[in-house]
């Protein structure tokens, strides 16, 4: 996992923007890059959600978005789009292609008038909290970080004897994921952002699963956005450090941002042409059967801080709550995709009831070959065993999953001269076939008391019928091995890999 962020490239921003006096003109083939990625000023979502607007007032649309690329795809055309706000919610916004690309369309939003609003958590922010100053310096840009305290402004010391003297506070992070447009349109579910996300990366992707939503749902995300970010966990990074870098207020601070996402070399053309080309996709998308109105959706968000810490690192929240109510009342069948697969006594015996009482119960999780967390594989593989005589049925995720070749070849490039490893990064569920769920939940002991989580639950035969579509094919040999009781795949890797697993054993379940 990237434990880069935003501010890394605002470092990067503040040096290219300090060597202002050897910036180079940029090539014609660069400026008509840019000149055909302008936005069209006749769009604007409040004339392309016009003929839902009634259906808005009382459903939600639901589109559940599989591949990488449309996710990527659809979040800047939403960016491009937008008229009054982008209100943003990440775990882990990195700096990569992805990141930069990302950036670029949030200032020229701001610049336009829209206000944006970027809550991260503070944990993963790995560069001076100054760089930071520079995004929020635009008129219409607003940064906040939530718990810091164990990065941000903090020397080795400081962040040592954070947890060393709260060591339940330091863990709690700030897991959601949003991206909410005018308060009309929402993304949420697994995906961060960074190139691995999004299938754009050459040695190692995720398969992950993002929802969009518009209508009457999002109103539930836009509080639960507001409710953390005015949060007393959520500080102004004005408020982080008094310091203000030397060229916050330069008006050309944000040309080598622009330049670099002019450059084809660095946005594929193909990208910018499928964003523009939104517009009529997203008139294909309403007609689609993949596009689903319903009555009952159900978006369950913690609350800040997850809960009052009267359990030691237990405690669990509402998500967790939400979820072990789902298992508890399945009555045929429950599939579950999850990177990772820490399950305590509880979350053993809750499937074991499910399957005593006639569920069937599958879940798809990372194998040794494929995960990004070997921490958390050590977990899990210390209770596999014990899983497994629940009755329930576990399948790993294989490094050269065959519908990799199909994903990555989707909505970015036709055809790929490499073959990346792929990792399980998807966070869902279909219960009963009747009811998906898609959010930032991992099975895990953080997930379930310590990080706050959010998650969709989508009341729909039609949803889960597609969302199981993908389930099926990655339940499949090509794509999973399935573990029992007498085979495992963790021979597939080399035994350095295996030995640095073993090492991981020590930690204490409840904080993987």
């Amino acid at each position: 996992m990237i434990l880069r962020t935003i501010c890394l490239y605002l470092s990067t921003l503040i040096f290219l923007n300090s060597c202002s006096e050897k910036k180079e003109a940029l090539s014609d083939d660069h400026t008509n890059f840019c000149a055909s990625a302008n936005r069209n000023h006749d769009l604007g979502l409040s004339k392309e959600l016009a003929d839902l607007s009634d259906q808005m007032l009382t459903k939600t649309g639901v589109y559940v978005l599989e591949d990488g690329g449309g996710a990527m795809i659809t979040r800047a055309w939403l960016s491009e789009y937008s008229e009054k706000s982008i209100d943003i919610q990440y775990f882990i916004f990195s700096t990569d292609n992805v990141g930069l690309i990302a950036i670029d369309y949030l200032v020229r939003a701001a610049d336009r008038g829209v206000k944006v609003r970027l809550l991260v958590d503070d944990l993963m922010v790995d560069a001076d909290v100054k760089d930071i100053l520079i995004l929020d310096s635009h008129k219409n840009i607003s940064v906040r970080v939530y718990n810091p305290g164990v990065n941000l402004g903090k020397n080795i010391v400081q962040k040592v004897k954070k947890f060393a003297t709260d060591f339940r506070s330091a863990n709690q992070r700030m897991h959601n994921k949003t991206f909410i447009v005018d308060d009309k349109v929402v993304i949420t579910g697994g995906r961060n952002i960074a190139n691995e996300y999004f299938d754009y990366d050459h040695e190692y992707n995720f398969r992950d699963r993002d929802v969009l939503l518009l209508g009457k749902e999002t109103k539930s995300v836009s509080e639960s956005f507001f409710n953390y970010w005015n949060s007393d966990l959520s500080v102004p990074i004005v408020d982080i450090i008094d310091e203000k870098p030397i060229n916050a207020t330069n008006g050309n601070r944000f040309d080598r941002l622009h330049e670099y996402a002019c450059n084809p070399e660095n946005f594929w053309p193909q990208v910018r042409k499928k964003i523009a080309q939104l517009p009529e996709a997203f008139s294909s998308l309403k007609a689609s059967d993949k596009f689903v109105w319903v009555d009952d959706v159900q978006f369950v968000s913690d609350k800040p801080g997850k809960n009052d810490g009267n359990s030691g690192l237990g405690g669990g929240g509402k998500s967790t709550m939400s979820l072990i109510r789902l298992i508890k009342n399945a009555k045929k069948s429950i599939a579950i995709q999850s990177p990772y697969l820490v399950t305590t006594d509880l979350g053993q015996q809750l499937f074991k009831e499910a399957v005593n009482r006639g569920v069937k119960i599958r879940i798809l999780t990372n194998s040794l070959a494929s995960t990004d967390n070997l921490e958390a594989f050590a977990g899990y593989q210390k209770e596999r065993e014990e899983l497994l005589k629940t009755g329930v049925r576990i399948f790993e995720f294989r490094p050269d999953a065959a519908e990799r070749m199909k994903i990555m070849t989707g909505e970015l490039q036709e055809t790929i001269n490499y073959a990346p490893i792929f990792g399980l990064h998807a966070k869902s569920m279909v219960i009963d076939g009747e009811i998906t769920v898609i959010g930032t939940f991992n099975l895990d002991p953080r997930s379930a008391n310590l990080n706050t989580e959010c998650v969709t639950i989508i009341h729909s035969e039609q949803v889960a019928k597609n969302v199981m579509l993908g389930f099926e094919e990655e339940f499949k040999l090509e794509n999973a091995w399935e573990t029992t009781l007498n085979f495992n795949p963790d021979s597939e890797v080399d035994t350095y890999k295996r030995v640095k697993t073993w090492t991981r054993k020590i930690l204490p379940k409840n904080i993987l």
